[in-house]
């Protein structure tokens, strides 16, 4: 590797000043690296430090994997699940990573449209406080309707996010799979739903209603009148791991997975 870029949020507190710490150990070590916002990303890097909380990393992540580009997290924000450093670890990570002792994880994504997502898409009805119906299909076929106050689509990335709040499973992000989760259903027969990676959803609209609204990753909304058509995206995120971090120790470590909440 030798186009370095490092990415920082310069809305987080603290985020320009670890720019420049991470800058630093990689000119001692003979690299270069050029800096960026978050909002103004560029392409054509080998390797990428993304400084800030998870959604400055699921922003970074929905831009490099276009370009195939590996990313690697630095907290700053809360908890920080995407990511595979803090800065007390900077050193010792930033080390590894030029040794080789990491590996590049494939994360698969949601597509809609031109519209990428590494966690997950929820749509919403556009009248604030109140239900909407929803109609769900799978490869075009007729599944059940809901009426909630939305539906999420989530990767097994995502499935730690707004998905597992929502009541949804935890999936291994190893597995080919996506979640549809609706949002405080008005029935309890409805039910999280698992499926393969590689079945097409769409949701169709009320047709008394105007708009609904979508999200990718809770960061960009849109509109839509009809349907909406969400399936597997031809992109991948390319998350840098550290050797010896894995998948069941950040559940235990960062959402306290199966902690007496008496040693929390």
């Amino acid at each position: 590797m030798k186009n370095f870029a490092i990415c920082y949020n310069k809305t987080i507190e603290h985020s320009a000043e670890v720019m420049h710490q991470v800058k630093q150990m990689l000119l001692k070590h003979g690299m270069t690296a050029e800096s960026h916002d978050i909002d103004d990303l560029k392409s054509g890097y080998d390797f990428v430090f993304v400084i800030g909380g998870d959604g400055t990393i699921l922003k970074a992540a929905r831009f490099y994997a276009r370009t195939s580009t590996p990313i690697f997290g630095i907290n700053l924000g809360r908890l920080g699940y995407l990511s595979q450093s803090s800065k007390e670890d900077i050193k010792t990570s930033i080390e590894k990573i030029l040794n080789g002792d990491f590996r590049i994880e494939d994360r698969i994504m949601l597509q809609s449209g031109e519209k990428i997502a590494l966690n997950d898409f929820v749509v919403k009805g556009t009248t604030t406080g109140r239900t909407s119906r929803f109609s769900l299909k799978i490869n075009g076929k007729l599944v059940c309707d809901y009426l909630a106050d939305g539906i999420i689509v989530t990767t097994p990335t995502g499935s730690t996010a707004y998905g597992l709040s929502a009541g949804g499973p935890v999936i291994s992000p190893l597995l080919n799979a996506f979640v549809i989760v609706p949002i405080c259903p008005h029935t309890l027969t409805a039910r999280p739903i698992v499926i393969p990676d590689n079945e097409v959803i769409t949701i169709c609209s009320d047709k008394d209603l105007t708009n609904y609204v979508a999200s990718t990753d809770g960061q960009e909304f849109y509109e839509f009148a009809k349907e909406i058509e969400i399936k597997k995206s031809r992109y991948t995120a390319k998350l840098a791991l550290l050797d010896g971090v894995e998948f069941y120790s950040v559940l235990r470590n960062k959402l306290h997975w199966g902690i007496s909440p008496a040693n929390i």
